[in-house]
């Protein structure tokens, strides 16, 4: 008989995986229960786990981040988690700030609207409102991803950082393209680059998708950070600048409603 005790971390198979994560999250709980750091014996209690238990799966947390240990051995909830925490909220809260605004917007363009976050040299789609009829080659589906400099909202995030993060990208990913139109030079992407910054918006032209254009605007959450993109995507023949300024309005709409505010003019 295997004793459940035994062959326990933060990675095994099978129903072991199962009985660790419970284990890791009766500990996490203790720990949130708690203002003030735990010590291993309280958290053996609390949990019933037996203390070498314990502490087998709290080191394996610490390794993530996701406790911290004080130097007199006491655990407290670790700072990944309020990075994680972090993130889900932002996500969600413009997931849900962003679907009527982008439904109204579809309903005006009838063309795919794209809501998309930066993931470190990627942008991820996270939602989007598209019709069958919209002649679209492609629809990106939601969790898909794309080259920051191939895509209107990734350059939109480029054009945020300073010339030493954009060349430190461009070397990173070598500026891959996907299609002739694709940006693949340095000096190009610096300059369009200046563009976005100039402009406030940013343009896709056939450059990750032939026969496939966008045009972005970013979305900015209370502390005035860009922190999504939301993007207009139609066949490039169909591609309207007229729809630039209510794609502008609307993602202005999806900031404020994650508590964005306009400085005040002195």
């Amino acid at each position: 008989m295997v004793n459940p005790e035994k062959n326990t971390s933060l990675l095994p198979v099978g129903k072991t995986a199962i009985q660790v994560i419970e284990r890791m999250m009766n500990l996490l709980d203790s720990l949130a229960d708690s203002e003030e750091a735990c010590s291993l014996k309280l958290l053996s209690e609390q949990t019933g786990l037996h203390p070498s238990t314990a502490h087998r799966i709290l080191n394996d947390m610490v390794a993530c981040r996701l406790v911290d240990r004080s130097d007199g051995g006491n655990y407290r909830l670790g700072l990944r988690l309020l990075e994680l925490g972090t993130l889900v909220k932002a996500r969600l809260s413009v997931r849900d700030a962003a679907q009527l605004p982008m439904r109204a917007l579809h309903k005006l363009t009838n063309q795919t609207i794209n809501l998309s976050l930066r993931q470190g040299d990627e942008i991820v789609y996270i939602d989007r409102t598209y019709s069958e009829r919209s002649g679209m080659q492609v629809v990106r589906a939601i969790g898909g991803r794309a080259p920051l400099h191939l895509t209107s909202v990734g350059k939109l995030f480029l054009a945020r950082d300073d010339i030493q993060l954009v060349r430190a990208y461009a070397t990173r990913t070598g500026l891959a393209g996907h299609t002739r139109n694709s940006i693949t030079q340095i000096a190009k992407l610096e300059s369009e680059l200046t563009q976005v910054r100039l402009h406030g918006t940013a343009n896709d032209d056939e450059e990750l998708e032939l026969g496939v254009s966008c045009m972005a605007a970013g979305i900015y959450d209370d502390s005035g950070k860009m922190i999504a993109g939301l993007s207009l995507s139609a066949p490039t023949d169909r591609l309207q600048k007229d729809w630039l300024k209510p794609l502008m309005d609307t993602a202005y709409q999806i900031s404020k409603g994650i508590g964005f505010k306009l400085p005040e003019n002195p």
